[in-house]
């Protein structure tokens, strides 16, 4: 088995977007749909989904949502996790030999032991493609 790194140590920085699924714009998402190597009917019923799709939840005899939904990826949907992966694709690492690990909304910067004074950097890049993308970094 081959190591996943040589250097003596790597700096794992865990990110958490705050509300990540509730906070995609679907403008910004089509954009990035439209950039996949994806069949044009499979693009059009991704828009349509998105487009036409509304969300509540009922508790307690209440209804509580908006009766359209804007700007938000339903996280408990069969797309709704790669929708948000596809969204974050434009996401990456600066420095060469640095990662950044994402499945869903977890994303994790892995930096090695020689680039470990990029820490900074990789935070702030990280800080503006948030703001690009509608999301807060708790």
């Amino acid at each position: 088995m081959r190591p996943l790194t040589t250097h003596p140590y790597v700096v794992v920085i865990a990110l958490d977007f705050s509300k990540a699924f509730d906070n995609v714009r679907h403008s910004t998402l089509r954009n990035k749909m439209a950039d996949l190597d994806i069949p044009d009917h499979v693009y059009n019923w991704l828009v349509s989904y998105f487009s036409g799709h509304s969300h509540c939840t009922r508790y307690g005899g209440g209804v509580v949502g908006p009766p359209r939904n804007f700007g938000w990826i339903i996280q408990g949907s069969g797309i709704g996790p790669a929708s948000y992966v596809v969204n974050s694709s434009d996401l990456a690492a600066l420095a060469p030999g640095n990662f950044l690990c994402k499945y869903a909304d977890d994303t994790y910067i892995i930096i090695q032991s020689d680039n470990v004074d990029s820490r900074s950097e990789e935070l702030v890049s990280v800080e503006t493609w948030a703001q690009a993308n509608n999301l807060t970094l708790n």
